[in-house]
């Protein structure tokens, strides 16, 4: 198993027992998960980072408020993670090549 497969896995089963993990944790898990994620984008293709709307901005809020957090957002802020992470590596592993163009270009055709 890949260290992807492993880390995806560990976070659905923390999501699973959330109850039974501290904040601390928590943030660690989701802190863990955002750099994999960045790393993961920029190896797609994918700018590491996003717009305002970025699904990072809502990891790294999750992150910094976990223990503000009632569990059922701590668990759907894991599953989240695990499910950019699962969907990235699917990516790479395919051999799919990304571009991005400017905002406003039009395709050829």
């Amino acid at each position: 198993m890949s260290s992807i497969t492993s880390f995806v896995s560990e976070l659905v089963r923390a999501a699973n027992e959330v109850e039974r993990l501290n904040a601390f944790t928590i943030s660690r898990l989701l802190e863990r998960a955002i750099v994999t994620i960045h790393d993961l984008r920029e190896s797609a293709g994918i700018p590491g980072e996003g717009t305002e709307h970025d699904v990072l901005n809502d990891l790294r809020h999750a992150e910094n408020a976990a223990s503000e957090l009632d569990p059922s957002d701590q668990a759907s802020a894991l599953l989240n993670a695990a499910d950019m992470i699962r969907t990235l590596h699917i990516v790479l592993e395919s051999g799919v090549e990304i571009l991005l163009r400017p905002t406003g270009d039009k395709m050829d055709g």
